[in-house]
C-alpha cells in the first residue's frame, strides 16, 4: 500500500494497516508451495518472520508481518514479500510475542481463514486477536487459536515444535520455538536477549537458529513524536552471547533491515563471532532468501 492511501485508509478507519498490497506478487508464496524439501525449507521473510516447509509437506508460518508500520514513527524499509490472500496453503502460523510486527491481524488472520491453518501464541498473543476482532473481521474461528506457554509441545504433521523461554523485556508474555524435525533442528528466538537461553542449549542439538539483530537509533516517541535514542533487539555482544548460550551451529541474524533509523550491518559481525566457540558458522540471508537443514 503506498503512504498516501495507506494515511487515508487510518484517516476513514483509525487502523493504518487494514490492506496489504505485495510488492512481489505472489511468486514467494507459490516457491514455498511448488518446493519438495529432502529435509526443512527455512525462507526469511524479512523482520522476523519465517516460513517452514518440510520433507513431509508441513508448511509453518513464524512471526509473518506484511504492514508498512505506523509512519512515521516506524517505516517498513524492505518489500511486502507477499499479500496473505494469496497463501493456498498453510498449516500453522505460531508467534513469539504481542508486538505489532508479530502479531498483526491483517497479516496473519487471511491466512488462517483462506487455508484454516491453526494459530498459537502466548496469554498475550490472543489478547491482541481479541482486540483486532479477527473472528468478526475475518472469519477466523475459535477452533484455530490455541493458547500456549512455555513448556508444551505442538505436533505439526511431521514437525514437532517445544514453546520455550525467551526474555525480552519489551514484551508482556514471550516464547521461543524450537523445531524438531528428522532431518534437524530450528531455534526461532523472537527478539529476545540473552538470559533465557542456556538450558535450551543443554537440552537441543540446535542446527540453525535466528536471533534479533539491531541497533540504536533515533525513533519518535509513541506520545510524544520527539525523536528519542531508542535500542532495539540485540547489539553484537548480546549477540553472540545469546548464541554461546544456545551453542548454536548456525546464526542468521534477523530483524536488522526492518525499522528506517534501526537498520545494521550483519556482515560486521563475521569477525566478532570468529573470537567464540559459538555459533559455530554465521549465515547472513535477505528477504525471499532460502536456507535449508
Amino acid at each position: 500500500m503506498c503512504l498516501h492511501f495507506a494515511k487515508i485508509y487510518q484517516s476513514l478507519t483509525g487502523r493504518f494497516d487494514m490492506a496489504i498490497d505485495s510488492d512481489w506478487d505472489d511468486w514467494l508464496v507459490r516457491a514455498v508451495e511448488d518446493a519438495d524439501p529432502d529435509g526443512l525449507a527455512i525462507w526469511y521473510l524479512g523482520c522476523n518472520g519465517f516460513v517452514l516447509k518440510s520433507s513431509g509437506g508441513s508448511i509453518v508460518y513464524i512471526d509473518p508481518y506484511l504492514g508498512i508500520g505506523d509512519p512515521p514513527r516506524t517505516v517498513r524499509m524492505i518489500p511486502v514479500p507477499f499479500d496473505p490472500d494469496d497463501v493456498r496453503e498453510a498449516d500453522a502460523v505460531l508467534a513469539t510475542h504481542e508486538h505489532t510486527d508479530h502479531v498483526h491481524g491483517p497479516s496473519q488472520a487471511p491466512i488462517l481463514a483462506g487455508t484454516g491453518a491453526d494459530f498459537y501464541a502466548t496469554d498475550s498473543g490472543q489478547a491482541v486477536v481479541r482486540a483486532e476482532s479477527w473472528l468478526d473481521e475475518w472469519s477466523v474461528t475459535d477452533e484455530q487459536l490455541h493458547q500456549i506457554s512455555e513448556g508444551d509441545t505442538i505436533e505439526i504433521g511431521d514437525l514437532t515444535v517445544h514453546v520455550e523461554p525467551a526474555n525480552d523485556p519489551d514484551a508482556d508474555h514471550p516464547v521461543s520455538f524450537v523445531f524438531e524435525h528428522e532431518s534437524g533442528t530450528f531455534f526461532h528466538g523472537g527478539d529476545a536477549r540473552p538470559g533465557a537461553f542456556e538450558s535450551i542449549g543443554e537440552r537441543y542439538d540446535i542446527d540453525l537458529g535466528v536471533l534479533a539483530f539491531g541497533t540504536v537509533g533515533m525513533i519518535p516517541d509513541k506520545e510524544t513524536r520527539e525523536p528519542v535514542r531508542t535500542k532495539w533487539y540485540n547489539d553484537e555482544n548480546m549477540l553472540v552471547e545469546a548464541a554461546n548460550e544456545l551453542q548454536l551451529d548456525t546464526l542468521v541474524p534477523t530483524h536488522w533491515d526492518m525499522w528506517k533509523g534501526l537498520t545494521a550491518d550483519p556482515t560486521a559481525l563475521h569477525s566478532h563471532v570468529n573470537s567464540f566457540p559459538f555459533p559455530a558458522s554465521l549465515e547472513i540471508v535477505e528477504i525471499g532468501d532460502r536456507v535449508d537443514i
